[in-house]
């Protein structure tokens, strides 16, 4: 999966003083667009192609690369660097894990940084704080976190089939999926799972069990896969205002996703190796 960078690691210790050198790489997005050069081995720019950079913050390092983040309003792209659609690199023909990682990571970083420029509660600044990855306001002092949403990726089992999804509101995301949504207010996982799935699909579910987790930073979640059963009648009714499709599919029909990057796919080949 997108975590799954042994035997490097994702080092997200906070240290504000420390300041971007010659080979650090940088991050600078514009919306969902992110500066590149779109190859494979090492798609971001560092330090020393750009030749500057005014503010910039420290994010983490995997491996010996140092990662930061650039604030600059502007950055005039270094030669062979253009502003490349987030979703078109995690697909490109090659992407490593351990690019996609800091990638999705950094993007989550740079939403909540540009997202929290100033207080909501009393609209004055924040400034990064000292100790800790958080934000302080300059006026009533409130500390701010990174927003982490809490998500579920759901495999519906009846026998040894899986119930494969597609999406209906990106009809050109081909790609199979899973039933999937945000944790709600007072909810626990194995409620959002339950209700989840009733509303997509119309299913009353049971044996609830817990698979893995994943970070997904290009939607600032955290995603809990859990499989279950389905309980009683398996005629589906479909949400399609969520899905286009919903389909009981036997194991050795199960085809995946086109990488292996996400905990979706890691769940649909774990119950076609019967793994689950």
């Amino acid at each position: 999966m997108l975590q799954d960078i042994s035997p490097l690691r994702l080092d997200n210790s906070y240290s504000p003083d420390l300041k971007p050198e010659a080979n650090d790489i940088i991050f600078h997005f514009e919306n969902a667009t992110v500066l590149s050069c779109g190859r494979v081995s090492q798609p971001f720019p560092t330090l020393s192609q750009l030749g500057k950079v005014k503010s910039s913050i420290y994010l983490f390092t995997i491996g010996e690369h140092r990662y930061f983040l650039a604030f600059d309003e502007k950055l005039a792209p270094a030669e062979g660097f253009s502003y490349v659609n987030v979703k078109k690199l995690r697909y490109a023909e090659g992407a490593q894990n351990v690019n996609v990682m800091a990638l999705f990571t950094a993007y989550h970083l740079a939403g909540w940084y540009r997202d929290n420029r100033c207080c909501g509660s009393c609209g004055s600044k924040t400034v990064p704080d000292a100790a800790e990855r958080a934000l302080l306001c300059t006026g009533c002092c409130r500390i701010i976190y990174p927003r982490i949403n809490p998500a579920v990726i759901v495999g519906v089992t009846n026998g040894d089939k899986l119930l494969i999804t597609r999406y209906a509101k990106n009809r050109n995301y081909s790609y199979d999926a899973l039933v999937a949504g945000f944790t709600e207010i007072g909810e626990t996982f194995e409620e959002t799972v339950a209700r989840e799935v009733g509303e997509e699909v119309g299913l009353k579910i049971k044996n609830i069990r817990y698979y893995r987790s994943q970070p997904w930073g290009y939607s600032g979640s955290i995603l809990a896969g859990f499989f279950c059963d389905v309980d009683g009648s398996d005629k589906v009714c479909l949400d399609e205002s969520e899905l286009s499709s919903a389909v009981w599919t036997e194991r050795s029909q199960i085809t995946g996703q086109p990488d292996g990057f996400s905990l979706t796919n890691d769940m649909m080949m774990a119950f076609k190796n019967g793994k689950e």
